[in-house]
């Protein structure tokens, strides 16, 4: 009678272990975050920390011009947060009804610079030199998806000299694209960010543009309306907003919007 009595009670145990188990493993959230390529490196090193503070939430990224990601959602991608480098998709999105318009506030902001090849002979020396004969290939952002591109053509329209250097356009998927294209040398200059530009060694920037030349480049973010894990997405959100966040942005040259 007492073995009966100690299996049961090695069952009970081993039941609720299983049991406990189970609805611990159930409480573990993996959230979604699509982000503007320009913000993959500080993300990342942003992610370890709030990982290592919530351990029951692991993040994971899918970094890409923010116009395609916009896309994505629209269609349905199971994303939770979403940060723009613009805000136009952000509105966008909200004037659609798919996301939380409580959760939508400005994360950063960053700069538009001019680069060219760390080696560039070129003498380019600003926004003007653009107009050179020799400089023949000018790599910019695909402005109808990617932010950076609408700065820059927002920009060239104002110093009035768009016209001019158009034909010399080679347009890319992203900031990161354009970075590339100028650090290999298949275009001569090229408009980033300037957080883009100093985590490269192979590119110069050349000059910053004033910010009354375009538009305010924001970081806007909002948590999905049809989020599976909206708390866990609320908690990653506020955690951006940190102190040990902020000092991770500001690392790589991002400002704080306010």
């Amino acid at each position: 009678m007492k073995r009966q009595h100690f299996i049961y009670f090695i069952g009970i145990l081993a039941l609720g272990l299983l049991c406990g188990g189970k609805a611990l493993s159930q409480t573990n959230t993996t959230i979604l975050v699509s982000a503007a390529a320009s913000l993959k490196e500080a993300l990342e090193e942003i992610k370890s920390g709030f990982e290592k503070n919530n351990p029951a939430i692991r993040v994971n990224y899918n970094f890409a011009a923010s116009g395609a990601l916009k896309e994505q959602i629209e269609q349905g991608a199971p994303v939770d947060l979403f940060i723009s480098a613009a805000a136009k998709q952000i509105d966008t999105l909200s004037q659609k009804g798919l996301i939380d318009k409580t959760t939508q506030r400005n994360l950063l902001t960053n700069r538009l610079v001019l680069v060219v090849p760390v080696d560039s002979s070129l003498n380019i020396t600003g926004f003007g030199s653009l107009n050179n004969r020799n400089v023949k290939r000018i790599s910019v952002g695909e402005p109808r998806t990617v932010p950076v591109g609408q700065y820059t053509e927002e920009l060239l329209s104002k110093l009035g000299i768009i016209a001019q250097v158009k034909s010399k356009f080679v347009y890319a998927n992203s900031v990161r694209s354009v970075l590339t294209a100028v650090e290999t040398g298949n275009t001569d200059a090229g408009f980033v960010y300037i957080t883009d530009a100093r985590i490269s060694n192979k590119v110069k920037v050349i000059t910053i543009a004033d910010k009354s030349l375009h538009a305010p480049i924001v970081y806007p973010m909002a948590i999905i309306k049809d989020s599976k894990n909206p708390q866990s997405a609320k908690k990653y959100a506020q955690y951006l907003t940190s102190n040990t966040a902020k000092r991770v942005f500001e690392k790589y040259g991002f400002g704080i919007a306010h």
